[in-house]
């Protein structure tokens, strides 16, 4: 399918369409679970979560959502990455919450694999996912270019052709995201 079909689906799920919204996460689905593995990548090796699992979980997310519109193929992608990357930080809280016992369930599965320094990652990230909540607030854009490059792989070329413009445009806005996420990250350690 085409770029005017991909347009014409986003529009029809904008207007909560549910089987508009079904066929372009079908038309997307190799695109999005791309997206999935580069999330999980960036999160760690400490999570048991797959790529299918949280493409799957994102998407439920997605179709609950009709405030929320894409106008373009950026802005659903955009979308769909943030909506991974909230769910890879609300997973790595709640294994955080489990191993210092605040949550008990019993599962038939094997031991979790540990790793030294996981509950550092999973800190880190969860700090990360709060500096650009923070970033999306002052530059709704910025913190969508972070979680497309940083967590969902996007090359700068393939988001300067997803946005419409040049690639240097897209690391000009790269590198003041990342100034803007190191100060705010920096603020929350407070004085040392």
């Amino acid at each position: 399918m085409g770029a005017a079909n991909i347009h014409e689906l986003i529009e029809r799920a904008d207007r909560s369409d549910p089987a508009a919204a079904h066929a372009l996460f079908e038309m997307l689905y190799a695109e999005l679970h791309r997206v999935a593995e580069s999330s999980l990548r960036r999160a760690g090796s400490s999570l048991t979560l797959g790529p299918t699992t949280l493409l799957h979980e994102a998407y439920l997310n997605m179709v609950d959502r009709t405030e929320v519109e894409f106008p373009d193929r950026s802005r659903f992608l955009g979308y769909a990455s943030r909506a991974m990357r909230g769910l890879v930080i609300d997973y790595t809280r709640r294994r955080r919450a489990k191993k210092r016992g605040r949550e008990l369930e019993i599962t038939l599965e094997a031991e979790e694999p540990s790793r030294e320094g996981a509950g550092q990652d999973a800190l880190e990230l969860e700090r990360l996912g709060d500096a650009l909540d923070e970033l999306a607030l002052l530059d709704s854009s910025l913190a969508e270019l972070v979680d497309m490059h940083f967590f969902c792989g996007f090359t700068f070329g393939e988001i300067s052709e997803l946005r419409g413009v040049s690639a240097r445009t897209v690391q000009r806005d790269w590198r003041k995201a990342r100034l803007l996420l190191h100060r705010s990250l920096l603020d929350d350690e407070g004085p040392v």
